[in-house]
């Protein structure tokens, strides 16, 4: 189940953002960062065969018609058309063996054609069946031609803010004792080990940007809510400091599997917050030392080479622990996150580069990814929603 709220943002690689607002789904209450039309990267969208369609007699208007790729004027360019097509071939079955694809008879078409119809095959083969797959590309280095494919994980421009006020809350409910057990489970793991980062560490991205929300809200003199906003401050802060020594014990992390042997489910919520916690105690043990941005890079181009990491939303701003998504101090902290981050090109989401030029392939994926954010997006809406 998909909790966040999703939406195209100023850095977002599609050039077509204005077109995308009839696909957001606004389900819960995971924030997302604002639409925004400039600032626009690549282009997505799959390469397709271009052809024409008519009830004509003409048999030249059903054609279809060889793909034309920026790729084949380079390799063109490059000149030893017979090494080119050598190396090509070699990266391209080096490529399919691992992905499981199979590759179109092309050498029949000659040079630069079959390379154009293989790569355009190729991409639709990749497109259609492994999940992740973003693009491939081909480079040529010291004269030799290869691939490279690159994966990710699209984290939908959303702002990934797990509250932990709702849990304190949670905890002062003597019948959701067992339940805050299974939470504070959770949240020590996504603390210990997924390394997602709490808005009371003084090094956090949340830390500074309470900080600077606070000063503004209460150095108004002639703001009359002013002491109204300075008592949820101090709040937030003390319930943040207590409930980061609750998830901080690792004990919530040796007994985890005893809390769920151990628990047993009174209503809808205590089944939801069951089923969360098993998949989280699933990571656990799966994933025992993987934290979050283990495969972060920025979503620009060439993500190999010149990245620009000063120019890109690093994943810590994105995604941490935060004191609650309710009230005007968050609304204010949302605003000016909003603000701050539409001032950046790109950022960073879970990428992996492979390179298909002989050298070994790595067999990683983004498995743990594509199990770790929708984890957090549903553990938001639990806490959001109590």
């Amino acid at each position: 189940m998909n909790y966040a709220t999703q939406y195209y943002i100023g850095y977002n690689q599609n050039p077509t953002a204005t077109q995308t607002t009839d696909f957001a789904q606004t389900i819960g209450r995971v924030r997302p960062v604002d639409a925004k039309t400039k600032g626009c990267k690549r282009n997505t969208k799959r390469q397709i065969e271009s052809r024409l369609y008519s009830h004509a007699t003409n048999g030249f208007l059903r054609c279809s018609f060889l793909p034309k790729l920026q790729e084949t004027k380079n390799l063109q360019a490059s000149g030893k058309p017979e090494k080119t097509e050598r190396n090509f071939y070699q990266s391209l079955s080096k490529l399919a063996e691992h992905y499981g694809i199979q590759p179109m008879q092309s050498r029949e078409y000659g040079y630069p054609y079959n390379i154009a119809l293989a790569l355009n095959d190729a991409q639709e083969q990749l497109g259609k069946n492994i999940r992740d797959w973003e693009e491939i590309r081909l480079r040529q280095d010291c004269g030799k031609t290869f691939f490279t494919s690159e994966e990710r994980y699209n984290t939908g421009a959303t702002l990934y803010y797990i509250p932990i006020v709702p849990l304190y809350r949670l905890s002062k409910k003597t019948k959701r004792r067992k339940t805050v057990l299974l939470l504070q489970s959770v949240c020590s793991y996504l603390y210990h080990i997924a390394d997602v980062p709490y808005y009371r560490q003084e090094e956090s991205y949340l830390y500074w940007m309470y900080d600077m929300v606070g000063e503004w809200l209460t150095s108004d003199e002639d703001n009359e809510d002013a002491s109204l906003y300075l008592s949820e401050i101090k709040q937030i802060e003390w319930i943040g400091d207590f409930m980061e020594r609750k998830i901080y014990n690792r004990h919530n992390l040796s007994l985890f599997k005893e809390h769920l042997d151990n628990f047993k489910s009174k209503d809808g919520f205590d089944n939801d917050c069951f089923e969360l916690a098993l998949k989280a105690f699933e990571l656990y043990r799966q994933f025992p030392n993987t934290a979050i941005h283990r495969n972060a890079h920025p979503n620009g181009e060439a993500v190999d080479e010149d990245e620009d990491f000063e120019n890109s939303v690093s994943m810590d701003r994105y995604v941490s622990f935060c004191a609650d998504t309710k009230g005007v101090l968050f609304q204010n902290l949302f605003d000016s996150v909003n603000s701050e981050l539409q001032e950046y090109a790109q950022m960073d989401e879970p990428i992996i580069l492979k390179h298909f030029d002989g050298s070994d392939i790595p067999h990683s994926n983004l498995d743990f990814e594509n199990r770790v954010f929708p984890l957090m997006e549903e553990l938001i809406y639990l806490l959001d929603s109590f």
